[in-house]
C-alpha cells in the first residue's frame, strides 16, 4: 500500500553531502517498530513532487504528512525547526528539479496536517558529489528520530526495543563476535555519540525560512 493515514517523507539527495538528511533519517525510522498505520517513505529526489501530487486527491486516505529536510534558516549546523507549510515564503522549497514544492503543499494543507522537521546543513554540494553527512548534521538524527515520534504519539522506548535487528546481529550471536566487530555501531548509535541531545530552534525563529533544496 503505497499511503497510509500517516506518511513520514524523507527527502533529499545523498550525494551531495548534507542533503542526504532526509533519507538518513527516513532509514533509521524504518527500523523502528511503528503502527501498522505509518508509512515512512525515502522521497529522494524528484520525488517529493510525485509524492505530493498524489496526495492531492481529496479522497486520499492520508491524513498527516511529516517532511523531513534540510533547511537553511540561519542556525547553528545540527539544529533542527519544526514548520508548517505557512512558515514557507512562495517558491522557497524546491526539489533538485527546480520544481517549486511550496504549492502542492499549500494545496494538500486544506485536507492534510502537514509537519516539517528541517535541518541547518553544514554542507551542500550543488555541483560535485560528496558521500556522507558532516559530524554536526549526522549528529541531528538520533534528536530528529525523537521529534517525529513525538509528533505521531509513538513512545520512544517502545519503538527501540522492538527495532528491526541489523543484519550482522545474528552472527555476532552465534560467532560470539561483538557488533562492532561484526558489522560496525548502527547509524543511529554512532550518530547519538556526536550529536548530545541538542535542542533546535523554535518555530517562532523561522519565519521567512528558506530551505537548501533551493541551492539544488
Amino acid at each position: 500500500m503505497l499511503f497510509r493515514e500517516i506518511v513520514i517523507a524523507g527527502c533529499g539527495n545523498p550525494l551531495f553531502a548534507d542533503d542526504g538528511f532526509g533519507p538518513a533519517v527516513a532509514e533509521e525510522l524504518q527500523r523502528l517498530q511503528l503502527p501498522d498505520n505509518v508509512k515512512v517513505i525515502d522521497a529522494g529526489l524528484g520525488g517529493p513532487h510525485y509524492l505530493f501530487t498524489l496526495m492531492a486527491d481529496e479522497d486520499t486516505v492520508v491524513k498527516k504528512l511529516i517532511i523531513i529536510d534540510i533547511a537553511d534558516f540561519g542556525g547553528n549546523p545540527g539544529d533542527v525547526v519544526r514548520l508548517s507549510p505557512e512558515d514557507l515564503p512562495p517558491g522557497s522549497y524546491r526539489d533538485v528539479h527546480s520544481w517549486d514544492l511550496t504549492e502542492p503543499l499549500q494545496r494538500l494543507k486544506d485536507h492534510i496536517d502537514i509537519t516539517i522537521f528541517g535541518c541547518q546543513p553544514k554542507r551542500v554540494m550543488s555541483h560535485e558529489f560528496e558521500l556522507g553527512l558532516t559530524e554536526e548534521v549526522e549528529g541531528a538524527i538520533p534528536k530528529t528520530v525523537r521529534l517525529v515520534l513525538d509528533e505521531i504519539g509513538v513512545d520512544y522506548g517502545t519503538a527501540v526495543n522492538h527495532k528491526k535487528a541489523p543484519l550482522w546481529a545474528d552472527a555476532a550471536e552465534d560467532g560470539g563476535e561483538t557488533g562492532s566487530k561484526a558489522g560496525g555501531e548502527t547509524p543511529g548509535e554512532a550518530s547519538g555519540k556526536t550529536s548530545g541531545e541538542t535542542g533546535g530552534e523554535t518555530p517562532g525563529e523561522t519565519a521567512g525560512t528558506e530551505t537548501c533544496s533551493e541551492a539544488l
